[in-house]
């Protein structure tokens, strides 16, 4: 978010108002400019800030970022991980492939938080849209129907904005939610750790280890990952009152934890920091018309790196409810399906990534080695790091209540390998016609893009954000057009 001497003044009045411009907020504005909402991103920051921070982008991501058109140059600026490993330091315990999975992304993107911003930023811009630096949010009080904010701008003069709707992508200290009054309980566990971006001295043996991997040694938990631009990631669980670690604590920190074969010397530390985990998900994710998303709603344990890529996807499910109501074409309760459908995802994820951060942490070297054993038992269990593989990759996650019966239910992820998307458009998927996927361009027809595929034998009615809305719907676009409000997510 450069500094422009040409950025418009700060407008009194909007439809959204977003409260942080990390990747949460950037996806938002993004998705809103491109769907032709009218919209204001607010930062604190100047800039987009230095440093890797979050380092996986998921394929689910990927997807939506596809379809905000952010995901193929993204995935060219970053490295292409085959999946997740996990290794005792002697032999390798399991491994997650993510070659298999139905996506056009069957990769994990090992890419800086920085650049996903910085492609964000970018997007943003091209589309007419702009990223308000400087410019702190106070607080905000109702004002029927939306609310007005009070706005700290550079200068120091104090601006108020009122906005329809307004949505705090601010963070874990978020203003927006303490504001709202929303509760964000949870636990914030003691444990310490380190994170060193470096540059490995890498030995003839370092080919074998370009996954992210787990090592789970009786000394502790290491997590390494290649990064793009030949850097390393490096996590690792450390005493309390640590400092940020030196190239002589990363090289003590491989060699004690690390690969067994020892092809990994620390040539350079490019950054380092210490951080504290915290467990906590907001009671609700809607507080009238205000909301909240990323880690604003949700904290956890980067393990798996689930969060930022959760973030995004709470953004891509916002987005287009948003425009919905704000059109006409949904009543206000729509708005009411975020909590419903992303509230759940977020304390599975939290239950998930704890459980496993505390399993990977294990102090007692023989509840250690049961660990291992267990995770090496599993992953000789047909079909088990396929499903770790898929739900690492947030293909799995899904809004459907319904059981699956082998038949299309609503809520559940429609692959764009089956149904190509078109943008952030509703698209109709009528099966013959002797198209093919990849063949048929697709028409515009209203707020649809019809597409003729083969399979699967019904029509499908395919929501903005890649979820199924509908099977067996009318061939007929007009028709379908015309009743897209029944198609709707209901809230519970």
């Amino acid at each position: 978010m450069p500094k422009s001497s040409t950025r418009p003044a700060l407008p009194c009045q909007t439809d959204v108002l977003i409260s942080g411009a990390g990747p949460t907020g950037l996806t938002l504005a993004v998705s809103l400019r491109q769907l032709g909402v009218d919209h204001v991103l607010l930062d604190r920051h100047d800039a987009v800030r230095p440093g890797s921070k979050a380092a996986a982008v998921q394929p689910r991501t990927l997807e939506y970022l596809d379809r905000i058109g952010v995901g193929a140059g993204l995935a060219e600026a970053g490295r292409k991980g085959r999946g997740f490993c996990l290794h005792d330091g002697e032999r390798a315990l399991l491994r997650a492939s993510y070659d298999g999975l139905d996506t056009p992304y069957p990769y994990i993107l090992l890419a800086s938080q920085q650049t996903t911003e910085e492609h964000l930023v970018r997007r943003l811009e091209v589309l007419g849209g702009t990223v308000y630096g400087d410019h702190r949010l106070l607080g905000f009080t109702p004002d029927f129907p939306g609310v007005t904010a009070t706005v700290a701008g550079p200068d120091g003069v104090l601006r108020a904005v009122t906005a329809r709707y307004l949505v705090g992508c601010d963070g874990l200290h978020s203003t927006v939610r303490t504001a709202a009054g929303v509760a964000f309980p949870g636990e914030a566990p003691e444990q310490l750790f380190a994170l060193a971006d470096v540059r490995l001295k890498a030995g003839p043996e370092a080919a074998a280890h370009e996954d992210t991997t787990f090592f789970l040694s009786e000394a502790g938990l290491l997590l390494l990952s290649p990064l793009a631009q030949g850097l390393h990631r490096l996590v690792a669980p450390v005493p309390a009152g640590s400092a940020a670690p030196r190239a002589e604590d990363v090289e003590e920190l491989l060699a004690r934890r690390g690969p067994a074969d020892g092809w990994a010397r620390a040539e350079e530390v490019v950054a380092a920091s210490t951080y504290r985990t915290q467990e906590r998900v907001a009671e609700r994710f809607r507080s009238g018309p205000v909301f909240l998303a990323g880690d604003a709603a949700h904290t956890h344990s980067p393990a798996g790196g689930q969060g930022m890529n959760t973030g995004i996807q709470d953004a891509g499910n916002l987005a287009w409810k948003l425009h919905a109501v704000l059109t006409g074409a949904a009543p206000d309760g729509l708005l009411d399906s975020y909590h419903t459908e992303r509230w759940p995802v977020a304390a599975r994820l939290i239950s998930l990534t704890g459980q496993f951060a505390r399993a990977a942490t294990l102090s007692d070297p023989s509840s250690g080695r049961l660990r291992n054993a267990l995770l090496a038992a599993a992953a000789a269990t047909p079909g088990v790091t396929d499903r770790l593989a898929r739900s690492l990759a947030q293909l799995d996650i899904g809004y459907s209540n319904e059981p699956d019966l082998g038949t299309p239910r609503p809520g559940t992820r429609v692959p764009p390998l089956d149904v190509p998307p078109d943008g952030l458009r509703w698209t109709l998927a009528v099966p013959g016609s002797g198209a093919t996927q990849h063949s048929d361009p697709g028409k515009r027809l209203g707020p649809l893009t019809v597409r003729h595929i083969p399979e699967p034998a019904t029509t499908l009615l395919v929501r903005p954000d890649g979820y199924l809305a509908a099977a067996g719907v009318p061939a007929d676009p007009y028709d379908t057009a015309a009743r897209i409000g029944q198609y709707l997510p209901q809230p519970q």
